[in-house]
């Protein structure tokens, strides 16, 4: 993970999270057939208005190579998380920088931060079937199924949900 930071995004970042973010679920094949999502996934600003963006950054040339969305309970894109928890969404990686570590420390920073706001636990949702390399992501960080936070926002599309116990160190 050598030469890459994580950090809030800036507004001058928004158009390359977008960017990225749609290229990434395009790729993992999450937008077929979708109605809407991509243009939910470029909105940043909206994001950024009601949670907080992070990007992983490459240090040396400053080329944002991944993103994500850390939010809490009741906040306008929060979908599983309770009291005490927090949740991340929309996590992505530039195709093209995929390999280097950047999910890892994105995922690290959700925790991070979590951990400081006092959270006891951190939550998302992933697509069914989604690639095979995120769920071990999520597995190695000690994430566990939740049957009880599975969901469908559409018909064809179930999440699955996976919960990460910050209270045991």
């Amino acid at each position: 993970m050598t030469g890459l930071r994580v950090r809030p995004a800036e507004p001058a970042d928004f158009p390359a999270v977008a960017r990225l973010t749609v290229a990434a679920y395009e790729a993992d094949g999450q937008l077929k057939g979708e109605h809407g999502y991509g243009e939910v996934l470029a909105d940043v600003s909206s994001r950024a208005a009601s949670g907080e963006v992070l990007v992983a950054v490459d240090e040396v040339t400053g080329a944002v190579l991944g993103s994500v969305t850390f939010v809490l309970p009741g906040t306008r894109y929060a979908e599983l998380s309770g009291p005490g928890e927090a949740e991340f969404r929309m996590l992505a990686v530039d195709p093209g920088a995929q390999g280097r570590g950047v999910g890892v420390a994105l995922v690290e920073a959700c925790v991070d931060r979590a951990t400081r706001l006092g959270c006891t636990a951190l939550v998302i949702c992933v697509r069914a079937g989604m690639a095979e390399s995120a769920h071990r992501l999520y597995a190695r960080r000690g994430f566990v199924r939740v049957p009880e936070k599975d969901w469908s926002p559409v018909a064809g599309v179930n999440l699955l949900g996976l919960r990460l116990d910050l209270t045991h160190g």
